[in-house]
């Protein structure tokens, strides 16, 4: 699964900063880079990333979520706010339902952060 959402990420050159391994982080940079990387030191949340990297449309909507991930409604909202807090999701209000979307932008972002 990493692999295809390694695949659906499109780096940009502007995405791109120095890894973290390349040179010393500062402060501001470092609570960034920790931020995004909380956010996805959890199994339900790293199942929602891949269900929004795969999604046809591009987004998925909260109730669309509930049924694969086994979690009842508020728990997925409180993983998807845990992730949208750290920019790696978006959210937009249809109706009574919120649809989000991968940031892709930010989840190169990380990536390119470890990259060697």
């Amino acid at each position: 699964m990493a692999t295809d959402l390694r695949m659906a990420i499109e780096v940009t050159e502007e995405a791109c900063s120095p890894s973290l391994l390349e040179a010393p982080l500062g402060p501001d940079r470092a609570d960034e880079l920790a931020r995004g990387f909380q956010a996805l030191a959890d199994p339900v949340r790293l199942r929602i990333l891949s269900i929004l990297a795969a999604a046809a449309t591009g987004a998925a909507c909260v109730c669309d979520l509930v049924g694969p991930l086994g979690r009842s409604q508020p728990t997925v909202s409180h993983h998807l706010k845990t992730l949208a807090d750290a920019g790696l999701v978006h959210g937009t209000r249809r109706g009574k339902w919120v649809w989000y979307s991968l940031d892709r932008r930010r989840v190169a972002e990380l990536q390119s952060a470890l990259e060697i």
